[in-house]
């Protein structure tokens, strides 16, 4: 049959030919996936993270930033390191210059040096709080401790305080670990100090009183003295100024008073109390 499908014509063999080309395209794209998907050549760097590039396992120069990179597969491989601000608290038992105990509670606030993380990673590795800060922090604080007294830790907290941050900073740079905050949370001495220590705040609270109280019972003795003295300054001058005039005059004053007050009826009864009227000092 002429034009027929079976008749072994050119028509019947494009489209076989077109499915089969198109058949092996997506086995390879599928094959290709699934490599990729299996080596994954890709790795994303987060928010306050570096990578740190190992070529079997030898740490590389390049350190990666935030982003997508692309690796050669089974070669390289990627670390990834916490570049962000951490806290860490350590507890510290040191002697005091007076050979007191003291334990000490230090937080640091810290961070390590992005493009140093790669160095970190090959000396030190992620461990570096329990490898470098604790050690560290508890060589500071006895060094410094022992300067001071017990008392003076207390009185002189933010001295001691800066001194310590100071010497950590330099010792934790060299490691390229960077101090942000530092804090001495707590200062804790033996049972014996802290009961004296008690007793003296107690004893000076006491004598703070009683100096008080004496500066108190002074004033007003002052002030009795002084009254006095006004007292009899005033009773001197009002004897200075007696005469038999004033004398006359307050007789007369006085009299006066009493016919003010007297209603004109002459008592039935006399008695001493009686008012005596003399009305030879009304004339003059």
């Amino acid at each position: 049959m002429p034009g027929g499908i079976f008749d072994g014509g050119f028509e019947p063999k494009i489209p076989g030919f077109v499915s089969k080309k198109s058949y092996m395209f997506i086995t390879i794209i599928i094959a290709v996936v699934m490599v990729l998907l299996i080596i994954n050549p890709f790795v994303t760097i987060g928010a306050g993270e570096r990578g740190i590039v190992l070529n079997f396992g030898a740490v590389q120069p390049i350190v990666l930033n935030e982003g997508l990179h692309v690796l050669i597969p089974i070669v390289q491989k990627v670390v990834k390191m916490d570049v962000q601000v951490h806290k860490a608290q350590t507890n510290a038992d040191a002697s005091s210059k007076d050979l007191q105990e003291v334990t000490s509670v230090i937080a640091i606030n810290f961070h390590i040096l992005p493009d140093k993380a790669n160095d970190i990673y090959q000396s030190i590795g992620t461990s570096y709080k329990e490898r470098i800060i604790d050690p560290a922090v508890q060589e500071i604080v006895k060094a410094v401790t022992a300067r001071y007294t017990a008392e003076e830790l207390i009185t002189k907290r933010p001295i001691v305080s800066t001194e310590m941050k100071t010497g950590l900073v330099e010792r934790l740079i060299k490691h390229h670990i960077v101090v942000d905050e530092f804090s001495i949370m707590n200062f804790s001495f033996s049972k014996l100090f802290m009961e004296a220590i008690e007793s003296k705040q107690t004893a000076e609270q006491l004598a703070l009183k009683a100096s008080r109280d004496l500066d108190r019972i002074k004033i007003e003795a002052e002030q009795k003295i002084t009254q006095a003295k006004a007292e009899a300054e005033a009773l001197r001058l009002q004897k200075e100024n007696i005469s038999p005039d004033l004398i006359k005059l307050r007789r007369i004053e006085a009299t006066i008073k009493a016919i003010d007050k007297w209603n004109g009826i002459l008592p039935k009864v006399t008695s001493q109390n009686m008012p005596f009227i003399d009305t030879k000092d009304l004339e003059h």
